[in-house]
């Protein structure tokens, strides 16, 4: 590789890495979180949450989660009333990858730390919000019911999202991802949660009478379609903003009110954005070799490379 070549790696990757956590050399806040700690956490690099959560397809996954989660009047309310994603977009996204990144990359020890902060953030979210049936309901962000809704849109999010934009294949599949992504929440006290695919299919199906389109979604699925970003980034939000939408099941689609663009137009196009974006910023990445680096002290990933 040549000295051009590294260069421009290194600058794009720092760009990025700006740009997802919010500080100005790059370096995730939560870095030595993930790099601290004597042993294994939850999953292994040949694990599928550690395959699907390393590649960026996620990026499209993050984005049709939160299109997701606008649809439940419960979890719209704590983030319209808890959260600062109008005033610092960037911030909001930097604390989910967090929690993400340090569950799928951290010790058992930093998985229970980062648990415990989520939780009692959680303590301090709550209110009321109207149901579909124009109910009024008391809410805390800390309920199993929306727990789980949230932890199925994102589950649903980032395996659709690699099954439609990523080249790299899920190690046993969908199911296996499904089964093992369950573990994250067991530390915010779900338990009930699927373990399968098709158990994914029945949670979202019971969900769909609760899922409404009010007044407040559309504000905020307006503010998620042209959030306040720098013009480069945001040229780039507007394809995986798309590939987002366009991945979604039809039914949410009419909810939502928009229109996708063809799924057989936008795959191409996102797959090669996706893997040409890699291959700027280099393989691997900080988070991942730090894991890795803990994992060979630990004597656990002997047979991996960093990246």
């Amino acid at each position: 590789m040549t000295l051009a070549t590294n260069a421009l790696q290194e600058f794009v990757s720092l760009r990025f890495r700006r740009l997802l956590t919010g500080d100005p050399n790059g370096v995730p806040p939560w870095l030595d979180a993930v790099a601290g700690g004597s042993g294994p956490g939850f999953y292994l690099p040949d694990d599928a949450p550690w395959v699907i959560h390393a590649d960026l397809a996620t990026l499209v996954g993050g984005v049709r989660a939160l299109l997701m989660q606008a649809l439940h009047p419960g979890s719209l309310a704590g983030v319209r009333s808890h959260s600062r994603y109008k005033d610092d977009p960037l911030g909001r996204l930097s604390g989910t990858i967090r929690w993400l990144t340090i569950t799928t990359f951290g010790s058992l020890e930093a998985v229970a730390g980062e648990a415990a902060r989520v939780n009692r953030m959680h303590e301090r979210v709550g209110g009321t919000y109207q149901t579909a049936t124009g109910d009024l309901r008391d809410y805390r962000a800390g309920d199993a019911d929306l727990l789980r809704w949230v932890h199925v849109a994102f589950m649903d999010s980032f395996l659709r999202a690699h099954q439609c934009y990523s080249t790299r294949s899920i190690p046993g599949g969908a199911d296996s991802y499904i089964r093992l992504w369950a573990k994250s929440v067991e530390p915010l006290g779900l338990a009930d949660v699927p373990l399968d695919e098709s158990g994914l299919c029945e949670c979202l199906e019971a969900y769909r009478p609760l899922l409404v389109v009010t007044d407040d979604t559309r504000d905020v699925i307006r503010w998620l379609r042209r959030p306040p970003l720098p013009p480069l980034a945001r040229a780039v939000y507007t394809l995986l903003f798309q590939s987002a939408l366009a991945s979604l099941p039809p039914e949410y689609r009419r909810m939502i009110g928009l229109r996708a663009l063809p799924m057989r137009l936008l795959k191409p196009v996102t797959t090669g954005f996706l893997k040409l974006l890699r291959t700027a910023i280099g393989p691997g990445g900080p988070l991942e070799d730090a894991a890795i680096a803990r994992l060979q002290r630990a004597g656990l990933a002997t047979g991996y490379g960093p990246g």
